[in-house]
């Protein structure tokens, strides 16, 4: 620290390059409430020196407030908990990130909340980490909770986790009870793609092994949290055998410069190296590594560059560039994944949606769920949709061709998010898992995938009246722009083509029809558009 500090006073350039180029360690701490995550967190932060006076002022425990941690003594809890709900409730509901450093690591933490009801919102935090701490309530061993978040980290492929005993002030630092817990945890992750696991007992509260070595604990021999995480190899996590570059943006500044411009996702690009462009398949070489300092031979994720080509060959936004000898890509419209749903209205099967992977954005649907994963005790269960927080096992089907991996392979290209194509609200989060079984298209289409797929029961509408011509037409555009499926027959068309129409899952306007096949009938003397559409809402024709 002190190097730093003179660093500082005489060379603040040399200073801030040194900081510039520490590694990057991302990690979050999840866990059951009151578990002492966020308290973990204000330990790091203050046993750091990366806390202001003033912050820990705004801390320090009034005598006549105790609250959880006891008159006199800093509340840590609170330099992480920044919602007003939060500090009331004493929980933790929103992801809440914080920043320090070491001499050799720079760290971004997410404080992942512990309820249930908040799943998705520590899915978001878990999926840009590198390692996650699961904190454990020596008192109580392995909960519910601390099994869902296991489960999620698996599922988001989190490589590191250090398993944190916490509390163990409170059950006498007890070795019995810490090989306990271990071994209970161990046999629950079993059935996980966790590998590189290391338990740790711990005082958050008093700083036993967070920082330094506890004295209470001479059994544990093993590094203090801090140590770990400045310690914990994360250099080769990244995948730089598989090179993806999706391309965010063409950059033509004039006619003498063409440019694909992104962040490299995996894998390392060189100058000279042959490419290939997917989906379209056409070849070239790369001719230059263009940055804002200047070329380089060479770049690698996660850097953002523009790369130009030897030949003009057709390259858009959403297209990925490959490395020619590893074309282990797959370009298809229809993949298994694993989503977490995060939206309060329900996921439905056949409903389009807009699907985004990596730059390319897609119309697309979930033609099927196969199941939905109990995250508390892993077990599979039958579903025809997936509710908020819930995580299913899903096949999509996309209006188009995409290039995607499998998110084992590589996060970047094998994750996506799925946005609600009226509100433009991100609703969903998945990981894919690889390409659908053939089995998949030999299903047939229902009338049920009809009703989701157009967000209405079919049904024929006969309108007559005055200008009925006219309003026809308007009506079918209103329900048009609202997302439905809907078709105009003039002269009240022939009761077998209304039904095959109906038959199709659409909704019929026929003008003045007789057909005994008419689901509602509207005279326009009486009622206009707004009071048909009104209608059509309130006996669920339309939703």
């Amino acid at each position: 620290m002190s190097h730093q500090s003179e660093l500082i006073s005489t060379d603040i350039n040399e200073y801030l390059a040194q900081h510039e180029r520490k590694e990057l360690l991302r990690f979050l701490t999840c866990g059951n409430v009151d578990d002492g995550k966020s308290t973990l967190i204000g330990r790091l932060l203050h046993d750091s020196k990366m806390i202001y006076e003033d912050q820990l002022a705004a801390v320090q425990v009034d005598s006549a407030k105790s609250g959880t941690t006891g008159a006199g003594k800093i509340d840590l809890a609170l330099l992480v908990d920044g919602l007003q709900a939060e500090r009331e409730q004493g929980i933790t509901i929103d992801v809440a990130y914080r920043y320090f450093s070491t001499s050799t690591r720079k760290f971004i933490i997410a404080d992942t909340p512990g309820h249930e009801q908040y799943t998705r919102n520590m899915a978001t935090g878990a999926s840009t980490c590198d390692l996650a701490i699961i904190l454990i309530d020596a008192r109580y061993g392995v909960q519910t909770q601390t099994k869902r978040h296991s489960f999620i980290a698996s599922l988001l492929g989190i490589k590191h986790v250090i398993v944190a005993i916490n509390k163990m002030d409170l059950v006498g630092y007890s070795e019995e009870v810490f090989n306990r817990i271990k071994s209970d945890y161990l046999a629950f992750i079993n059935a996980l793609d966790l590998h590189d696991v290391y338990f740790l007992p711990m005082s958050a509260l008093d700083g036993d092994n967070v920082v330094n070595p506890s004295a209470n604990m001479p059994w544990f021999t093993g590094v203090p949290l801090m140590e770990a995480l400045n310690t914990t190899p994360i250099v080769n996590d990244r995948d730089f055998s598989n090179a993806r570059f999706p391309v965010q943006y063409v950059n033509r500044p004039n006619l003498d410069f063409r440019g694909f411009c992104g962040t490299i996702a995996s894998g390392v690009f060189k100058k000279g190296d042959s490419i290939t462009v997917l989906p379209s398949g056409k070849t070239s070489t790369i001719k230059s590594i263009v940055t804002y300092e200047g070329e380089l031979d060479q770049a690698f994720a996660p850097m953002a560059v523009t790369l130009t080509m030897a030949d003009e060959i057709d390259i858009s936004r959403g297209d990925m560039i490959v490395g020619v000898e590893q074309t282990s890509a797959i370009v298809a419209d229809r993949f298994k994944a694993d989503i977490v749903w995060m939206a309060e209205k329900a996921l439905t099967i056949g409903k389009q949606y807009i699907i985004k992977l990596a730059t390319r954005s897609v119309s697309g649907t979930v033609a099927f769920i196969h199941y939905r994963i109990d995250v508390n005790t892993l077990e599979h269960h039958d579903a025809d949709e997936l509710k908020l927080n819930e995580i299913g096992s899903c096949t999509l089907s996309l209006g188009a061709p995409a290039v995607f991996d499998s998110y084992k392979l590589s996060k970047g290209t094998g994750s996506f998010v799925i946005i609600d194509r009226l509100t433009n609200v991100t609703v969903g989060a998945g990981m894919i898992v690889g390409v659908s079984e053939v089995d998949d298209l030999q299903k047939p289409v229902t009338a049920e995938d009809r009703l989701a797929r157009f967000s209405q029961k079919p049904a024929v509408i006969s309108l007559s009246g005055a200008d009925s011509d006219t309003v026809a037409y308007q009506l079918e555009r209103k329900l048009f722009d609202n997302g439905h499926a809907v078709v105009v027959i003039a002269g009240g068309g022939e009761e077998s083509a209304l039904k095959a129409l109906k038959t199709a899952g659409l909704l019929v306007i026929a003008i003045n029809s007789q057909s005994g096949c008419v689901d509602l009938r509207f005279d326009l003397a009486q009622q206009s558009i707004d009071d048909i559409y009104s209608a059509l809402k309130q006996q669920k024709i339309i939703f």
